[in-house]
């Protein structure tokens, strides 16, 4: 009878703090595909932090995850390059942003899979929107090719790497960007 109310009490602890947190907070995700190489692998086990853009807006160079406009039911991650209000300019590859007050910004993106690009891009980010693409350009559907972002869309940010245990990180695929 004690092993049963034990049990008992190991369930109701679960559904009273496991459960919330999965649902709120934070879940885990399993990158599918090579759109974000060299960044994250196919098959990476991410926790994704669903609370911190409740508090605060997502920033340029965050890997969120999302989903994907076109198909809610689908699951996309990508690097965030242009932020609400913004021009992104893409010239063979190289990407600078126009902010909104004006100053024009070339990314330093040393860690992109570039393709032979012989195109241009102008994409204007509306409000409440983000320009993301992958970091294997070569291999990624993001805003190049279905527009931009919704806010709405954004679940959160990659915020542990578990798997694999030799690449495990807290905010894998940071990168230093300037604002």
């Amino acid at each position: 009878m004690r092993a049963l109310k034990e049990i008992a009490t190991l369930i109701v602890l679960v559904v009273l703090i496991v459960l919330p947190i999965r649902i709120f907070i934070a879940q885990p995700f399993v990158v599918d595909g090579e759109s974000m190489f060299p960044t994250f692998q196919n098959r990476d086990y991410l926790i994704i932090d669903e609370l911190s853009y409740r508090f605060s807006n997502p920033s340029r160079g965050d890997v969120v995850i999302f989903r994907y406009p076109n198909d809610p039911s689908v699951f996309y991650i990508k690097r965030i390059i242009g932020l609400p209000g913004e021009a992104v300019h893409i010239d063979r590859g190289v990407v600078t942003v126009t902010k909104t007050d004006g100053t024009t910004l070339t990314l330093d993106e040393s860690y992109v899979v570039h393709e032979d690009a012989t195109y241009t891009l102008d994409s204007v980010v509306g409000r409440d929107q983000f320009f993301v693409m992958g970091d294997n350009r070569p291999r990624s559907s993001d805003s190049r090719v279905w527009g931009n972002l919704p806010r709405e869309n954004i679940i959160g940010r990659a915020y542990v790497r578990i798997f694999p245990l030799a690449e495990a990180a807290v905010l894998p695929g940071s990168v230093a960007s300037p604002q």
